[in-house]
């Protein structure tokens, strides 16, 4: 009897483990749950491999284009050590003290070179201190003559002087700089030489200009130096000073079709304190960039002339950084 009670026993008890071990994982079927994952996850795993790989891609690809505002600053908000000035890269160099004219720094600022679009600020000085600004202005087939930057307006169009200024500074279509000059003066000839006055009148007397758009011709030439008595100019400009600030711009054509213009100064995008300025580039210019900027008791100008094309932007957002914190 007692035989055949441990035998029933054992019986169940077997049946029970049986049961037990079928309903629970081992812990390697648990980690195997865990840890392994699915053909799902796998997809999910490469495609955001190939997201990220293309990205980069395209970011490597995408020098050329204007950074959205997101983009971290490009240098520190202060420079690490203000007592020293950034080593850069461009063949001219030139750091003043907006207000003042105080010279904080300066390498071959008065050795002549192509300025490029950087002149456009004095095209710009010129054509607003014609002022009437609200005036329009009708578009003729000899405006449209103009490589390589074109807004594309048509003869016979009418605009307003402010919006085709306001284009000029923000996007530096060659098109709308002749159209302004020969606006302002009847031809682009007698306007390069108004700007030449204009120059010697605030004492930029080593440059030379011929047309207003910064496009190459011999003989057409300025300074770093000279270039920031211009810039300090155009930042006294209460016009000038509210465009050039503009991270981007919509143009209305005649046609009623809009457009948005990104503006071409990378480091206004990048640096919270920079408050804008000129771009400017030709092959035989090379990279230059006017820049300004502010803080409290504090305005800085930039000249940066025949950088490259990635060190123009470091360079300008350096050397403004030191400027304002020197």
């Amino acid at each position: 009897m007692k035989r055949r009670l441990r035998w029933i026993i054992f019986v169940l008890c077997g049946s029970l483990c049986v049961c037990q071990a079928q309903s629970t994982p081992s812990n390697d079927d648990q980690t195997d749950a865990v840890v392994r994952p699915t053909g799902v996850h796998k997809r999910k795993h490469t495609t955001t491999k190939g997201s990220r790989a293309h990205k980069r891609a395209a970011d490597s690809s995408d020098e050329d284009k204007t950074p959205e505002p997101a983009l971290a600053p490009a240098v520190p908000t202060q420079p690490s050590d203000p007592n020293r000035v950034p080593n850069t890269r461009a063949n001219s160099v030139m750091v003043v003290d907006a207000r003042t004219g105080q010279i904080l720094y300066e390498k071959n600022a008065d050795q002549p070179r192509p300025a490029a679009s950087t002149q456009k600020l004095l095209t710009a000085l010129v054509v607003a201190d014609t002022g009437y600004l609200d005036r329009q202005v009708a578009v003729e087939p000899i405006d449209t003559l103009a490589e390589p930057v074109k807004l594309n307006i048509r003869p016979g169009e009418t605009y307003q002087r402010i919006d085709l200024l306001r284009a000029l500074l923000v996007k530096s279509p060659n098109d709308v700089a002749r159209c302004l000059a020969r606006d302002n003066a009847g031809s682009v000839d007698a306007f390069a030489e108004k700007m030449n006055a204009k120059a010697q009148q605030l004492g930029a007397t080593h440059s030379h200009f011929l047309n207003p758009n910064g496009l190459p011709i011999p003989g057409q030439y300025s300074t770093a130096r000279d270039l920031a008595i211009i810039a300090r100019a155009a930042y006294a400009n209460p016009t000038i000073r509210s465009i050039v600030c503009l991270p981007q711009l919509v143009f209305r054509y005649a046609s009623g079709r809009t457009r948005e213009l990104e503006n071409t100064n990378k480091v206004l995008k990048r640096l919270p304190y920079c408050n804008g300025m000129k771009t400017g580039y030709t092959e035989a210019a090379g990279h230059c960039l006017i820049a300004s900027g502010s803080r409290p008791g504090r305005d800085v100008i930039v000249v940066v002339l025949g950088d490259t094309k990635s060190g123009v932007w470091a360079d300008a957002a350096s050397l403004l950084s030191w400027g304002l914190w020197l």
